[in-house]
């Protein structure tokens, strides 16, 4: 089960799956996900339901396990970007970017987790301003921040169930959401990733799908951003 799953990271790390052999249920709130579950090659479900509502998700959750029975594999993409220096911020987009990037997550989890069996895994997918800090990006580095925290929490409580967690951290990457900077901005960011270029979701994705396989890995931090972390130095 894939949030978010309708574009960009989401559909790749859905298209991933379906490649694999998988049956992979893409949720997202745009009803373009029946489309893209259609269009997608092998056992696809297209899924409408709003990660920030909670009884939303628990029908979404329904009419997965009453098609599959269960879910394996849970990945928490589903995302949303708004900033603003911290005296211009709107409160209401302070509050959209935590319900979708760091509760939402927590939701959609406690819904699947009844229905997930020892050697499931959970996938967060993160962000580098969680652990690097930007300037106007107050709410999307809380939420990637907390969700990092989110993780490391849930994989301990898991242990015990033989359900891993695990947080997957993108760099820079195509997608829609990037495509809003502005041709300096982008530039800036470029220059300062070691592999010197944009990654493409399809890159993510890969490492998407070996973290769900990866039997013996759970709490662990993934970065997958072209040595970006790594060149912006360790926090403290």
């Amino acid at each position: 089960m894939v949030t978010g799953a309708s574009r960009g990271i989401g559909r790749a790390i859905a298209t991933r799956a379906l490649a694999g052999g998988d049956r992979v249920a893409m949720l997202a709130r745009s009803e373009s996900v029946a489309k893209a579950a259609s269009d997608a090659r092998g056992s696809a479900l297209g899924v409408w339901g709003d990660v920030t509502d909670a009884g939303s998700v628990a029908r979404a959750v329904e009419g997965v396990v009453a098609a599959w029975g269960g879910v394996d594999v849970l990945v928490n993409n589903a995302g949303v970007h708004r900033g603003g220096r911290v005296e211009r911020l709107a409160p209401a987009d302070w509050e959209a970017v935590l319900a979708t990037n760091l509760t939402a997550p927590l939701t959609v989890s406690r819904a699947v987790l009844p229905h997930m069996g020892p050697g499931s895994a959970i996938v967060n997918i993160g962000a580098v301003v969680g652990f690097r800090g930007f300037p106007g990006d107050a709410p999307y580095g809380a939420a990637k921040a907390g969700l990092a925290g989110l993780t490391r929490v849930l994989a301990v409580e898991l242990a015990p169930r033989g359900i891993r967690v695990n947080l997957v951290v993108p760099g820079f990457v195509e997608t829609e959401m990037t495509g809003e900077l502005s041709e300096r901005a982008r530039q800036l960011i470029v220059e300062r990733i070691p592999l010197a270029r944009t990654g493409r979701a399809e890159e993510i994705a890969d490492v998407v799908a070996w973290v769900a396989g990866s039997t013996y890995m759970t709490g662990s931090v993934v970065a997958t951003d072209g040595g970006l972390l790594a060149a912006m130095g360790s926090s403290r």
